[in-house]
């Protein structure tokens, strides 16, 4: 007898969860024109489980082909096809970027490879772009704003701002591009020590005063006639979920938030993830960046090290244990309670027990009117920031915003 095959290509994944998690992050992607489905599984099975080198070695060829493509349909006249090329070349070197260490040279330049490859995309977008930098002490904030015409008018407007290692391009195709289609502006920005900040000045580093940052922003965008200032919502992403509640705790011109998912403290969410506090190691214990390539494997794989330099580095205190008493810092505390917009919290049940406990910490503690909604493994959305359905939780996101500024 015979066999019926169909396709060379296998749906596995890794057994490295974190790695397993970003293939899933760019699968999801595939909803919004930021993947295919058959790249993402065909460099899955060339990419060795584990290796961080080998992602960004796979994941920055795919982009440099994507890009040369899309050029060349551009110069052929096919703006549409050439648009999309870029958007997905965007997206993948994102996923290169995000696997890349913050402290060597390639890691801002495929950070700027994908804003460039999204700048190329955009010009092919039925929508108006304004990008700049908006000067925030010695730094300056990258902001992204989208209106859904080309002739401008005032509208409501979704802020976005990502977390920990989101991106400005990725948060417009995993929720701006939804919101514009309901009518939205739609103003993505980015705080120090964020990815899009980093790219242009690699020490910059977190705070957690965020709602500098976010009144510095509706400064310049409330002096804009796209504004109305009645109807200006905010949405955190991920770490973003603290930058955002923090912001809305101390700035009245949020008229509703969404955080997805709610951080109070940041210290306890990084804790769970660490297994323990590092803020409390002994001193003899405490390493920099400098010392991570000589710890044994051992002790701590490759991805690990990766991670513990982007942290350190992106926090700017100089070693592990100073980051987490940094950490410290970034808890909204009492202002939660100054929190008297609609609010939105989101979750993912797979999300673990510390996402879990501040999730319900945010519902108790403010004051305004309080929606909630647990995604779930049947809707296929119960991961971290339910990147395995990202138009369901969209969604779900600007049907109740929609509801609030009827």
């Amino acid at each position: 007898m015979g066999s019926l095959e169909r396709s060379a290509t296998r749906v596995q994944g890794f057994q490295d969860k974190e790695m397993d998690f970003q293939l899933i992050r760019q699968l999801g992607s595939c909803q919004t024109g930021g993947a295919s489905i058959g790249q993402c599984l065909h460099l899955a099975a060339k990419i060795e489980d584990g290796n961080p080198g080998a992602w960004v070695k796979e994941f920055s060829n795919l982009a440099r082909q994507q890009e040369e493509e899309a050029r060349q349909r551009l110069e052929k006249g096919h703006r549409i096809s050439s648009g999309e090329l870029f958007l997905m070349a965007c997206n993948s070197f994102r996923a290169a970027e995000y696997y890349s260490s913050c402290v060597v040279p390639d890691h801002a330049r495929l950070g700027m490879s994908s804003r460039d490859c999204f700048l190329k995309a955009a010009e092919c977008f039925d929508y108006n772009l304004t990008h700049v930098r908006i000067p925030f002490g010695e730094e300056a904030l990258p902001v992204y704003l989208f209106t859904p015409e080309k002739d401008t008018r005032k509208e409501k407007t979704l802020l976005i701002v990502s977390g920990f290692d989101g991106t400005l391009e990725e948060e417009f195709m995993a929720r701006g591009m939804a919101a514009l289609k309901r009518g939205y502006n739609v103003l993505l920005f980015a705080g120090p020590g964020q990815m899009d900040s980093c790219r242009f000045i690699p020490q910059s580093s977190f705070i957690p005063d965020f709602e500098r940052v976010v009144s510095t922003v509706l400064d310049w965008l409330t002096a804009r006639k796209e504004s109305d200032p009645q109807r200006t919502a905010l949405l955190g992403i991920s770490f973003g979920g603290y930058f955002a509640t923090q912001a809305a705790a101390h700035e009245p011109r949020i008229k509703a938030l969404i955080a997805n998912s709610p951080i109070v403290d940041l210290h306890a969410y990084m804790n769970a993830f660490a297994g323990f506090d590092p803020a409390v190691m002994p001193d003899e214990d405490d390493f920099t960046v400098a010392e991570i390539p000589v710890i044994p494997a051992e002790i701590m794989n490759e991805q690990m090290k990766l991670m513990s330099t982007n942290l350190i580095t992106r926090f700017g205190r100089g070693s592990m244990k100073k980051s987490f008493v940094y950490m410290q810092e970034f808890r909204v505390g009492e202002h939660l309670k100054e929190i008297r917009c609609p609010s939105l919290a989101l979750l993912g049940e797979g999300e673990g027990e510390e996402p879990q406990r501040q999730f319900e910490a945010f519902c108790r503690g403010v004051s305004g009117k309080l929606d909630s909604c647990r995604f779930t493994a049947a809707q296929g959305a119960d991961s971290h920031c339910q990147v395995g359905n990202l138009s369901y939780s969209s969604g779900v996101i600007l049907d109740w915003l929609d509801e609030c500024f009827s």
